[in-house]
């Protein structure tokens, strides 16, 4: 536990943060888990609208330093690829 009024406000802090990040990061898995289902049923159309939809959400994701870029270009790229597919 926390001995200094610092790392009292610290941990305060920490809290807040954490639900924050987890928040985002659940709602980045939503917009994802959209995309793979709409590719899921076969549906070249609602895929890549899906897509559109989950791209700024993915690159939000990287300025509020909740994922790195390099994963996020990885998913994208890896969602575009499988939408090609279809």
């Amino acid at each position: 536990m926390a001995n200094h009024k610092s790392a009292e406000k610290r941990i305060r802090q920490t809290e807040k943060r954490t639900a924050i990040n987890r928040s985002r990061m659940s709602r980045v898995r939503t917009f994802v888990k959209k995309v793979e289902t709409a590719i899921a049923g076969g549906d070249k159309g609602a895929a890549q609208s899906a897509l559109q939809l989950a791209q700024p959400e993915l690159h939000r994701a990287i300025t509020k330093g909740v994922m790195h870029k390099n994963t996020v270009s990885r998913k994208l790229s890896r969602l575009a690829t499988r939408i090609n597919a279809l």
